[in-house]
């Protein structure tokens, strides 16, 4: 019968039936449902293909399709980019949470002077936010150039070099890792503010939560921006409320403030205020400023056109960030609240307090909180792992950062990252102020390097306006340099000296995978012939005995070239001498057959010599090793076999020129001859 036209064997299953008499059979030719044809010669795998045929490979199947989703195909990839509102909670929720945080950290500061030194809040809040306009404007002009991302890593690396492009990938991955480690800490520190029986729980719950992200970021971007949504706007709402409601009480003279002498909210000096002491507590208070740079790494994740989207939402965040930070600050001095020294409650925990009382508004304040604070290391998540695939593609790191998932997410850099940041929790025992010391060099030394690259690309380009752009960045790099400088300094013995020192070792890491990868590309030379024609088959197939696994080994190996040799490893004479009289009566002779005697019981070791032996005595001959292997049905029936076959494997792994080929024999109950070729008529 003649094939159709647009037919393909692959997509063709034949399959046998026997009838009821002897001898009645027929073919039953039906479509693979695994393959479809897309065009000659061309295929295309069908969600079938990634279904497992059975046993224990497909109930993890169907529990990881429970968990992370249905596994989503590459075209769908557009699909699953985020709108500026869904952008805004995934790529926003670090910097927007750190409101909750960044204030009482300025404020501890300034405690050390005494209570009366909390009145330059104001004016180092006001600082802070002009350093947010001018990164938020800086960041502007770099999304502006890289309209396809403009990590800090990418813009480093393009106009200053591969050192201080390394030096800022350092840097963010630093800031990613922190980022999670110290927004979870703080949510904790928000949760035993409301429920404070869970103080001796705060680690265990905070790698729990960083698990439960983990698998949300692992179903995919845009799901994840469906789920973090609804918390992030829910804390905005509330701190809008809070400080709408705090400064109409302002306003019409109701504000109660808060008592000084409640014993841990005061504190006694115990240092007099200094410049020093100013510097700190504005290197405290930047730590607002921390994840500013996600939405300029985040352009790739918007919908098209992707460039005024992320413009847009930076805007939308650098406003809602200054905003709410100087509206915190104003009334936290305004109602006289003050760090718990002993850190049973938190400054926006104490404000809530203050300005609505213990009622439903202030547990509410501190539900969408701890919420915020928990959901804010998805920004690390959204970046870290497309970092990670930009440097491996560049081959700074390994090349398994640029697998993508089932879901199009870069699943080896989510899981990484979740593992990183919960080491670290775990380190730090959950303590915000241990983690915050070193959260912000890394951060602020990535805007260095992004906006002094910018200001060397607006420089060679010469782009229109690159004037007032290069200005923008100028400012923008200076200012920032400064800051790096300030927290370095003043934050080195309470933890900055760790970043300072890890830092250089993550470049020597990178530049020393790099080298591996170069070299390795370098001496990658063929170990087989690339000619088929100078290829000559030295086939060696180990047997343990002459069962069914064995044969259909030696008629495979048979079926390529007549240079077929069984190697039968034994303890003894006797046992050599009856392998061979087995051997003999199967075959009629010894052709073939190569025994050899393993006096101290070892079976790899004189395969090994054997195989080093023949590749002396042809060194031109290509030798494959063909080895039987059985299969059985269970898992658990592995376990009663000695997987001989994958310990040859193992060994044979680091054997340069050696080709390896798997012959399984699987056992599935009652198995008759394979057919011959049917002709059809």
């Amino acid at each position: 019968m003649p094939r159709r036209e647009d037919s393909t064997p692959e997509l063709d299953i034949r399959e046998v039936k026997r009838g009821r008499h002897p001898g009645d059979k027929y073919v039953r030719v039906r479509h693979n449902p695994k393959l479809q044809r897309m065009g000659p010669g061309l295929l295309t795998a069908t969600p079938r293909a990634e279904e497992p045929s059975g046993g224990i490979s497909k109930a993890i199947y169907r529990c990881k399709k429970a968990l992370l989703g249905t596994p989503l195909a590459t075209y769908q990839a557009q699909h699953e980019r985020l709108t500026k509102v869904k952008a805004l909670a995934v790529l926003s929720s670090d910097a927007l949470s750190s409101v909750a945080y960044a204030p009482e950290e300025m404020l501890r500061a300034l405690l050390l002077a005494g209570t009366a030194a909390l009145y330059f809040s104001l004016p180092i809040s006001g600082a802070i936010v002009l350093l947010l306009v001018i990164v938020a404007f800086s960041y502007s002009q770099t999304i502006k150039a890289y309209p396809k991302g403009g990590g800090s890593y990418i813009v480093a690396s393009d106009n200053l070099g591969t050192v201080a492009g390394l030096t800022a990938g350092a840097a963010l991955i630093i800031g990613y890792i922190l980022t999670v480690a110290v927004s979870i800490a703080a949510g904790m520190a928000a949760l035993v503010a409301a429920i404070p029986a869970l103080e001796a729980f705060t680690v265990p719950l905070g790698v729990g939560f960083i698990a439960l992200i983990t698998l949300a970021n692992l179903r995919g971007i845009r799901e994840a921006g469906s789920i973090f949504a609804v918390p992030t706007y829910a804390f905005l709402l509330c701190m809008f409320g809070l400080i709408g409601y705090g400064l109409y009480r302002v306003a019409t003279g109701t504000v109660v403030p808060v008592s000084e002498g409640s014993g841990a909210l005061a504190g006694d000096a115990v240092s007099g205020l200094s410049l020093f002491l100013v510097l700190r507590a504005f290197a405290s208070g930047c730590a607002a400023m921390t994840g500013v740079e996600a939405i300029s790494d985040g352009v790739p994740a918007f919908q098209a056109p992707e460039w005024r989207n992320a413009r847009t939402t930076l805007a939308w965040m650098a406003g809602i960030l200054g905003s709410t930070f100087l509206g915190l600050t104003y009334l936290i001095h305004r109602y006289g609240v003050v760090p718990d020294v002993e850190g049973h409650q938190t400054v926006v925990s104490a404000l809530a307090r203050a300005v609505l009382g213990q009622g439903v508004g202030y547990y509410a304040i501190l539900a969408s909180t701890v919420m915020i604070l928990i959901l804010a290391a998805n920004t690390s998540f959204s970046d870290f792992p497309r970092l990670g695939y930009f440097m491996a593609r560049d081959r700074f790191l390994p090349h398994q950062f640029e697998y993508r998932g089932d879901r199009l997410a870069y699943s080896n850099g989510i899981v990484a990252l979740g593992v990183i940041s919960s080491v670290l929790l775990i380190a730090f025992g959950g303590d915000t102020h241990a983690l915050i010391p070193l959260y912000a060099v890394g951060v602020f030394l990535a805007f260095t390097m992004s906006q002094a690259a910018m200001v060397v690309r607006w420089w060679r380009r010469r782009d229109p306006g690159w004037r007032w752009s290069m200005a923008i960045n100028g400012v923008g790099a200076a200012t920032t340099a400064l800051v790096t400088l300030i927290v370095a300094v003043v934050r080195f013995r309470e933890g900055a000296w760790i970043v300072v020192l890890v830092l250089p070792v993550l470049v020597l890491l990178f530049l020393g995978i790099k080298r591996h990868y170069t070299g390795t590309s370098r001496e990658l030379l063929t170990e087989t012939p690339i000619d088929p024609e100078r290829i000559t088959h030295t086939m060696i197939v180990p047997i343990a005995d002459l069962n069914r696994v064995a044969l259909q080994s030696l008629a495979y190996a048979r079926s390529l070239t007549p240079n077929v040799t069984a190697v039968h490893i034994t303890q003894g004479d006797e046992a050599a001498e009856d392998f061979r009289n087995r051997w003999l009566a199967k075959y009629g002779n010894l052709d073939g057959l190569v025994v050899i005697e393993s006096p101290y019981r070892s079976l790899v070791s004189p395969l090994l010599a054997y195989i080093d032996a023949v590749d002396s005595t042809d060194p031109g001959d290509t030798i494959a090793v063909v080895l039987p292997e059985f299969v059985a049905r269970h898992w658990w029936e592995h376990l009663l076999h000695n997987q001989t076959a994958l310990r040859i494997k193992g060994a044979l792994l680091f054997r340069p020129g050696t080709v390896v080929i798997n012959v399984p024999y699987h056992l599935s109950g009652k198995r008759e001859p394979s057919p011959g070729p049917e002709r059809g008529g």
